[in-house]
């Protein structure tokens, strides 16, 4: 008898799962960048939380037509080709696999190294040896199998809810209250306009995850009526966390002395509680970081392994292969090792900047495909539809497109550089994929000639 996943997932369920998938490191390590970007003005960084989680929500309700229409392992790859065609779907998995994930393994590690270094009062030479050890750590353990997996992210789970609850409830309690919060925007001889884009991709990061929101579709009992209330719940509870928490970082310390601290969570912790308790939150938040990377370096090399199932890439049988324990473990091994190549810059907000703008590129042809699809196959079954059809997925593209472009175009020198080393990677994909192709043309010829002989 086959086997079918079974629908027993109701509207909490599914609320909470989609809050578990999204909140992450970036809270804690973010509000740097960010209010950096704005001059240690508070403003424009409050602003664009609540604009980054509206763009998320339209984003993750246009994504969950295409997901719970195209019920396939695979997600985003496997939506992209149904739409575009097989090399289109190849530059996804490609464009994940040695961009997405890799750089955000990669910036995750980074903030691991450096405040494992400020924990520890150990030399700040010897970070990023150990974001590289993490790193392939870590790959090695998912390698056993997905019961050790499962275990790290449980820990990291509650480990990540932990000083997001203490900080926002001690930070109300016993932080001042004294220091702006809504205004000024940026500061003096600071355009809006033009740090606006730099802000949204830096706090995007924080968002991250709402793309496997429909792979619940399949599992909720009534998904047309409760994965858009999920989506928009769950989202919406993130996007109140993420604000709330960074009003209580303001409420303990002003945006410019947020700006000097690469985890503003434990700078605060130390205001309200001394050295120890904020190195118990710095503990707190360094675990949780350990769960994030376990998570993408769980599911990135997935992508990887389905690349060479599909025989997409030169060496497939490589990346493609189990081992003993059902685990794409050479593929995992792989992404582990440029994970830890692209740690050595020590850049935590260029490595997660290339990541987003990477993914965003893809996420905006998801949202286009939404359209696209209702046009081509408009009798294809849609367990769930957007709402509000076509204004939601107009906002998701037009949002979307600005973010991109704005890193391509408008972000500075360095960023276009990095955006541009970006589109070339992913384009490298392209000749690695017609490679891939003659080395099976040939392979299937040599079965012949034998079959023959």
């Amino acid at each position: 008898m086959s086997q079918k996943l079974q629908k027993n997932l109701g509207l909490a369920a599914a609320l909470s799962t989609v809050v578990g998938m999204v909140i992450g490191g970036g809270v804690f390590f973010k509000p740097q960048a960010v209010y950096t970007l704005t001059g240690g003005a508070p403003g424009l960084g409050i602003l664009a939380w609540f604009l980054a989680g509206i763009l998320t929500i339209t984003a993750g309700l246009t994504a969950a037509e295409v997901s719970a229409a195209i019920p396939r392992t695979g997600g985003m790859m496997v939506y992209i080709e149904e739409i575009y065609g097989k090399k289109s779907g190849m530059l996804t998995g490609w464009m994940q696999s040695a961009l997405f994930f890799p750089a955000t393994i990669a910036a995750l590690a980074v903030m691991f190294g450096n405040q494992t270094c400020i924990l520890l009062g150990l030399n700040e030479n010897i970070a990023i040896p150990i974001s590289i050890a993490t790193v392939l750590l870590i790959s090695i353990l998912n390698t056993f199998g997905s019961k050790t997996s499962g275990t790290i992210q449980t820990v990291a789970t509650i480990a990540k809810l932990i000083p997001l609850a203490i900080i926002i409830v001690f930070g109300f309690i016993k932080g001042g209250g004294g220091n702006p919060i809504i205004t000024p925007l940026v500061a003096e001889g600071v355009s809006p306009a033009s740090v606006i884009g730099q802000v949204l991709i830096a706090i995007l990061f924080a968002y991250d995850g709402w793309i496997n929101v429909g792979a619940i579709a399949g599992e909720m009992k009534d998904p047309g009526k409760d994965l858009p209330k999920a989506i928009v719940g769950g989202l919406s509870v993130t996007m109140a966390v993420y604000i709330v928490i960074n009003i209580a970082y303001l409420w303990v310390l002003p945006a410019d002395q947020i700006s000097q601290f690469a985890n503003p969570a434990s700078a605060v912790a130390q205001v309200l509680f001394g050295e120890v308790g904020g190195k118990v939150v710095t503990a707190g938040i360094l675990i949780s970081v350990f769960g994030c990377m376990n998570g993408y370096l769980l599911t990135g090399p997935r992508v990887l392994y389905t690349l060479g199932t599909q025989k997409s890439l030169p060496g497939y049988k490589v990346v493609g292969a189990l081992n003993k324990n059902n685990v794409p473990a050479k593929a995992t091994l792989i992404m582990g090792v440029l994970s830890s190549l692209y740690a050595l810059s020590g850049q935590f907000n260029l490595l997660s900047d290339l990541s987003m703008f990477a993914v965003w590129s893809f996420y905006v042809l998801t949202f286009i495909g939404v359209i696209i699809l209702r046009k081509k196959q408009p009798d294809l079954h849609r367990p769930y539809k957007v709402p509000m059809y076509p204004f939601i997925p107009m906002v998701a593209i037009a949002g979307g497109l600005f973010v991109v472009l704005n890193q391509l175009l408008f972000a500075g020198m360095t960023n276009t550089i990095i955006s541009l080393g970006g589109v070339l990677v992913t384009l490298v994909g392209l000749p690695l994929y017609n490679i891939a192709q003659k080395q099976v043309a040939k392979e299937n010829n040599n079965y012949d000639l034998n079959k023959v002989a």
